[in-house]
């Protein structure tokens, strides 16, 4: 359980947005440098029987052994960067609880997306916490119940982390969808903790 207030999970779960969590100046600096500096790359993973091309740019970083596998694909994280590591201090400061790797989205334009899925690995361990860090242009953050009709919409904006805790990922899909509206490139930080088998 979070010390946070007003969140936004109606039930099964808990999120928080903290809107401006960087102000407008720095968010436009670390989405310049974010951009410019990671490892981006493409990636292909084995969903329905297939191997997909994902449909936007990826990279993993983290302590050594954080390794992440999902969707067929190993993950070895790359060493830390120093704008990762000072993000990372201001989110784990925010959570207070400690992360050790992060996964890095680009979303070059509204065509870029992520398809419905919880963070559910067991590498993640029971209730993770995961932080969430969007800098760019404003995409949607669509929710939906696994056993209801419930659905929850959330625009994430330049600057904004969106925090889900507790028992979340066992109840909620989520997904960024694609969009035929005019989008410019957003970035997306992930924080999680990996736990060792």
């Amino acid at each position: 359980m979070l010390n946070l207030e007003n969140n936004l999970a109606p039930f099964d779960g808990e999120l928080y947005l903290i809107k401006q969590f960087y102000g407008l100046p720095e968010s436009g600096l670390l989405f310049t440098q974010l951009q410019a500096e990671l490892a981006w790359r493409e990636e292909a993973i084995f969903i329905y029987g297939r191997w997909v091309k994902v449909p936007r740019l990826i990279c993993w970083y983290g302590d050594p052994g954080a390794w992440y596998r999902y969707s067929g694909v190993n993950h070895q994280p790359l060493p830390w960067l120093p704008v990762l590591q000072a993000i990372r201090e201001k989110v784990e400061k925010q959570c207070q609880c400690a992360f050790n790797s992060v996964l890095a989205n680009l979303y070059r334009d509204g065509n870029d997306s992520m398809g419905c899925h919880a963070d559910d690995e067991k590498e993640l361990g029971l209730n993770p916490v995961i932080a969430s860090l969007s800098l760019g242009d404003e995409r949607l953050f669509r929710l939906h119940h696994k056993n209801t009709k419930d659905k929850l919409d959330i625009a994430l904006g330049h600057g904004d982390l969106l925090i889900m805790a507790g028992s979340l990922q066992h109840h909620w899909m989520h997904a960024v969808p694609k969009t035929k509206k005019l989008k410019t490139a957003r970035v997306n930080l992930t924080f999680r903790r990996i736990k060792a088998d």
